[in-house]
């Protein structure tokens, strides 16, 4: 009975899936907190995980966030009211921030939609050529991209340069697309589906990196002073 009862303390039911939550949801602390001392109200660490999940929230949600515009696209056979150039703008945008966070070591769920956007980003600017006639500029493009991006994430590309293009990414999308609406008077082919799955990650993103920038701001030495305090 002695030996059960020292086994069992310290212990809780959600042991065998502690690695999963330690790894992708909350710090062990909030562990203990939520399944030891079982305080599933206390608030900072409800806003860790709700902060943990909405990253890997938007990170599935990246995986189909253009698929809706791709399968638009190959219905109507057409690529109208896209721009190439607006595409390629994204481009530069999307993957200047994939390589500043890869190049920051930061972990995969801060970048890892910026990783299946530009997946999906690719296709369409392969489609866009495609459905213009011009299939063998789209596979050049494809080529070029490719290589470009291994240069890019290399050690070859200086830090300064990676920087620049992580910080030239919003004005990039914002001018490339209000320049190809504005020059043909409509949306084209841009489904409302995608921009407003765009919209909602990018509101979840912000708040995961007030989270991360707040957290990251508050030491623990911070926090014994606040405790102290009060």
């Amino acid at each position: 009975m002695a030996e059960e009862t020292v086994l069992t303390e310290g212990s809780s039911f959600m042991d065998p899936f502690k690695g999963l939550l330690l790894t992708y949801f909350m710090p062990e602390s909030c562990y203990d907190e939520f399944f030891l001392n079982f305080n599933f109200l206390y608030v900072p660490c409800l806003k860790i995980v709700l902060s943990k999940g909405l990253g890997i929230g938007i990170i599935l949600g990246s995986v189909m966030v253009k698929l809706p515009q791709i399968i638009k696209l190959m219905g109507a056979k057409s690529a109208e009211g896209l721009s190439f150039q607006t595409v390629l703008l994204e481009l530069l945008a999307i993957t200047g921030t994939m390589a500043y966070s890869i190049a920051n070591k930061f972990p995969f769920s801060a970048w890892g939609e910026a990783l299946f956007l530009m997946l999906q980003t690719v296709a369409i600017g392969f489609l866009i050529q495609h459905y213009g006639g011009r299939t063998s500029r789209g596979v050049l493009f494809l080529v070029v991209f490719i290589g470009l991006l291994v240069l890019v994430l290399s050690p070859v590309t200086p830090m300064p340069v990676v920087t620049y293009l992580q910080a030239s990414n919003m004005p990039a999308i914002i001018i490339g697309r209000a320049a190809s609406n504005l020059r043909n008077g409509h949306t084209g082919q841009l489904s409302a589906v995608s921009v407003f799955l765009l919209f909602a990650g990018s509101l979840a993103r912000i708040f995961t990196s007030v989270q991360v920038l707040y957290y990251w701001n508050s030491s623990p030495e911070r926090k014994k002073k606040k405790k102290k305090s009060e």
